[in-house]
């Protein structure tokens, strides 16, 4: 089995690092000696990826300088710049759609997930749902539960309006058809959680869970865990 693209979403500000992200971008910072990028790309390059495209915006060319076409790393990798505004993260994917065919896996430019794509790959193809998220149960450990998940099923997915009954978390993996993200507008910006959010509301959204955790240097302590942890298997 082929696994699908995958699309990563570099584009943002990262204003909550700041001053670290002011003159490099959040995918370039040195975590384990290497840019993160590199673990990123390194670890989709193991599990059989050989497409990606990044969704670039605030200092895209740096990230492009130092990636170029991906061939270091086994891939071959396209870019999809915003253009003169930010057009949120489901705005970034509906650009890249021409990139991207039918169906894509999509994960966030500053999350390292070891967790099996095969696996999440196979529960969609194998589902009924245009778009599936992969899930942890996470209790409010790493962050603030945001899904209730039941029967490989989103049952409500809330980012911004979490209920004490979530118990799961978004692991920061899902598998798109083009076809929804079609839908949406293409001039304007929009978020990708809310488009998560409106096809759980709609009984339209599948969710496969996953066993391991996620890291992300999206926050100081996030890029001290996923520091060390990356460290670790380097060692």
């Amino acid at each position: 089995m082929n696994l699908f693209p995958v699309a990563i979403l570099a584009g943002g500000l990262a204003t909550r690092l700041r001053p670290m992200t002011e003159r490099v971008p959040k995918a370039l910072l040195e975590i384990a000696g290497r840019p993160f990028i590199d673990h990123q790309l390194q670890l989709l390059a193991g599990q059989g990826v050989s497409r990606v495209v990044l969704c670039v915006g605030y200092l895209g060319e740096m990230i492009r300088d130092v990636v170029k076409d991906g061939s270091s790393f086994g891939l071959q990798v396209a870019y999809s710049f915003d253009g003169e505004k930010l057009l949120g993260t489901g705005g970034a994917l509906r650009r890249a759609l021409p990139m991207l065919g039918r169906n894509f896996f999509v994960l966030y430019g500053d999350s390292y997930l070891p967790s099996s794509l095969r696996a999440v790959q196979e529960a969609y193809l194998g589902g009924d749902t245009p778009v599936l998220m992969a899930v942890v149960r996470n209790a409010n450990r790493w962050d603030t539960s945001n899904v209730i998940y039941r029967d490989s099923r989103i049952i409500e997915y809330n980012k911004r309006s979490p209920r004490p009954e979530m118990d799961c978390i978004d692991y920061g993996l899902g598998i798109l058809s083009e076809d929804v993200l079609a839908a949406w507008p293409s001039d304007q910006p929009f978020d990708l959680a809310d488009v998560y959010e409106s096809l759980s509301r709609e009984g339209r959204l599948g969710g496969f869970e996953v066993n391991e955790r996620f890291y992300e240097i999206g926050s100081p302590e996030g890029i001290r865990e996923t520091e060390q942890f990356l460290s670790s298997r380097r060692g």
